[in-house]
């Protein structure tokens, strides 16, 4: 089974340190972002790697190299211009094989064991969900008996973590270019092809320099 880390973004939240470092590599308790999501798919088993990128992305392949110094074999997709989450992956599609596949935001922290994900994946999707942070109360969607479904009432909702195993048959019939990969997972909701998990142990998007500073935090609470 093989992962692909989406390293696409700016960071523009993230500024200055993203003016000259991909959001990817910065650091946080001493060790790139993306460092992390290399050592725990290693961990769980996950041995071929695909990483999109786009801002400053030469710089992630420098300095991640061919992955083995991480265990793992990495191979890139690199990005002309950012083509959102749904057309970074279709783009990847080729390098990911087949069969599901986990996804990972590479902008997230987290200790979440991905070997859970290691199993045949039923439908086109399962989702890992989190419960809603200060900066997204409404969340995305509703978790039932094993099944998610399209959040309509926001007090019942939870929100996306970023991880999940996705089927290539969910994009079929879309073509390249720039889309969203939301609508995709909400048509197959609406078909009951996409399972889920509610994530206990600690999750964090980091998205801003306070996210980055609670990460430190519970860096060093763990350590």
């Amino acid at each position: 089974m093989k992962a692909m880390i989406l390293a696409a973004g700016k960071g523009e939240r993230m500024r200055p340190l993203t003016l000259t470092t991909p959001k990817p590599l910065i650091r946080v308790g001493g060790v790139p972002l993306i460092e992390y999501h290399l050592r725990a798919l290693a961990k769980a088993g996950f041995s071929e790697i695909v990483i999109n990128h786009a801002w400053l992305g030469q710089q992630i392949e420098d300095h991640l190299g061919d992955g083995s110094g991480f265990g793992v074999s990495i191979r890139f997709s690199p990005e002309g211009e950012p083509l959102e989450t749904g057309g970074g992956i279709f783009r990847a599609l080729p390098l990911l094989g087949d069969d599901a596949f986990v996804v990972v935001n590479g902008d997230i922290w987290t200790d979440y064991d991905f070997s859970a994900l290691r199993r045949p994946l039923k439908g086109l999707a399962h989702l890992v969900l989190v419960d809603n942070p200060e900066h997204h109360p409404d969340g995305d969607f509703i978790l039932a008996d094993g099944k998610v479904h399209d959040g309509r009432t926001p007090a019942d909702n939870l929100t996306y973590s970023g991880i999940a195993v996705l089927h290539p048959r969910l994009f079929d019939g879309c073509t390249g270019g720039a889309f969203k990969l939301a609508p995709l997972l909400r048509t197959a909701m609406a078909e009951g092809g996409v399972s889920g998990e509610h994530l206990k142990g600690h999750w964090v998007d980091v998205g801003t320099h306070e996210r980055l500073a609670q990460v430190e935090t519970l860096i060093e609470a763990s350590g």
